[in-house]
């Protein structure tokens, strides 16, 4: 296997798991960085694979969790509401996704409307974050949520079909904006993007699965590890950050990092795939 591909798949490996659950959005950056590396058409298989690397980075980092709810469920009130609320959450984004797929891919999943969509959203969270100032969360913690927060949350992540809009920065904000506290927001995000990961990308590996190749496994373990390992680090970063800070530095990395995009672009710099 070549030094280089496997260079590249180990960077786009760790690029995953370090966007995926910060609201920088982890697609728009393997677009991005996709591009730059000329790692494009095929390897989209790959890209949606190591997707799960970041996923069972919050089943480790949560496993206690999970297997209470998978040993108490049916059994336990709170477990049960905890349950139906990841469903509630995942139905929107999950059945437009289904619908509009295909022009999705075919329209957007390109540098530029990958910068357009971070600058916008950047500009939101600093929206979103003046406003929360004023305004006292009304839900403190995951298990205090109902049915109408996670249908809130789950009509935000509708947003984050858009490539450079950010699930994680989608379930968030639209959290935080909903009267969510910002910790309880980026908690219940991390564990919404298990069920909504998992069947995004079971449903893209079908449909590319003619794409998918004996000598493309290498390549994608070596992502997946990469991803696992750097979203454990972004969780438990962003985790301990957002206890005594706000995501303002995140919606001014996203405007700047948007902004050299097309500002390249336009001035013919870099001739963007």
């Amino acid at each position: 296997m070549d030094f280089l591909i496997i260079f590249k798949a180990l960077l786009l490996g760790l690029v995953e798991g370090l966007t995926e659950f910060l609201p920088i959005s982890s697609t728009g950056h393997l677009i991005v960085f996709g591009s730059l590396l000329n790692f494009n058409g095929k390897e989209n298989v790959f890209e949606i694979a190591i997707q799960l690397g970041a996923v069972l980075a919050v089943v480790f980092e949560y496993r206690q969790r999970f297997i209470h709810v998978l040993t108490h469920l049916g059994k336990d009130e709170v477990v049960n509401r905890f349950v139906m609320n990841l469903a509630i959450a995942f139905v929107p984004a999950a059945a437009v996704g289904l619908l509009f797929d295909d022009y999705i891919e075919r329209l957007l999943f390109n540098p530029i409307s990958v910068a357009t969509a971070l600058v916008v959203g950047g500009l939101v969270i600093l929206w979103i974050e003046k406003r929360a100032k004023s305004l006292q969360p009304r839900v403190k913690n995951v298990d205090d949520m109902r049915a109408k927060d996670a249908l809130a949350v789950g009509l935000a992540q509708i947003l984050a079909l858009i490539p450079g809009t950010s699930r994680s920065g989608s379930t968030i904000m639209g959290g935080m904006w909903w009267g969510l506290e910002r910790k309880t927001a980026t908690e219940f995000s991390f564990f919404l993007a298990v069920p909504i990961m998992v069947a995004a990308t079971g449903y893209k590996l079908l449909k590319h699965r003619n794409d998918f190749t004996s000598d493309d496994v290498g390549l994608i373990v070596i992502g997946f590890v990469a991803a696992f390992v750097a979203a454990m680090l972004a969780i438990r970063v962003l985790l301990k950050f957002v206890a005594t800070k706000n995501y303002v530095p995140f919606a001014y990395y996203r405007i700047v990092f948007g902004g050299v995009i097309l500002l390249t672009y336009f001035m013919g710099w870099v001739k963007w795939n």
